[in-house]
């Protein structure tokens, strides 16, 4: 009998001696799709209100492909949101057909691990444009890309923005990835971009090297 005990126990014990050796990892993005909509909902709330008290350094935009809303049928998730972080001095605003050059870093809300030490209530870092810590403007070349090109969430922000603005800015996972995973970002993701429009160009116009130092060339 006590031979039995012990391959049981001796089998109970390698078990979880197995389990503990290959299932260390925890769930870094659990109820990711509830937790997401509560945050994007929660943010619209807010910004709505200081929109509504007069707030200028909050703006609410509505996705530029939507068209005109139906009256009833208008979704807080049609939107998306902007802390404006600075204004800059331009005078016009990239159209759906143009290129721009743009610093921008783009990240998740925080999750199980990640958790950004300046703003809690951001995650992961997926992708950013300058190599280092913080953005250094006048040493780091802002990337080139098409507004037509990226998500409507990041599209609709870049057609209202100016030279030199700054922007952070909430896209909901209905204007960003929707329901599909991207490279390292879930799927039903809210994505919060650090934006700052550096130059913009018309079809046709040719887009120069940009270099350090650089002051920004634009065509308006």
């Amino acid at each position: 009998m006590w031979s039995r005990v012990f391959v049981l126990m001796a089998t109970a014990l390698l078990t979880l001696s197995s389990c503990s050796e290959t299932d260390d990892s925890v769930e870094e993005y659990p109820d990711w799709k509830v937790k997401n909509e509560a945050f994007f909902t929660s943010k619209y709330s807010m910004v709505s209100q200081y929109v509504a008290a007069g707030y200028t350094d909050w703006k609410i935009f509505r996705c530029y492909s939507l068209g005109e809303p139906i009256e009833g049928k208008a979704l807080p998730t049609d939107n998306i949101l902007v802390h404006v972080l600075r204004n800059g001095s331009g005078s016009g605003s990239p159209l759906y057909s143009d290129t721009v050059r743009v610093h921008y870093k783009g990240q998740l809300i925080s999750s199980t691990t990640h958790v950004d030490s300046g703003d809690s209530e951001l995650g992961l870092v997926f992708d950013k444009s300058w190599s280092t810590m913080d953005l250094n403007e006048q040493i780091s070349v802002p990337a080139k890309m098409g507004v037509a090109s990226v998500v409507p969430g990041f599209s609709t922000a870049l057609q209202h923005m100016r030279i030199g603005d700054r922007w952070r800015v909430y896209i909901p996972y209905q204007l960003g990835y929707g329901s599909s995973k991207s490279g390292s970002i879930p799927a039903y993701s809210t994505l919060v971009f650090d934006i700052v429009l550096a130059a913009y160009y018309r079809p046709g116009k040719v887009v120069p090297d940009w270099s350090a130092n650089e002051s920004a060339l634009w065509d308006e």
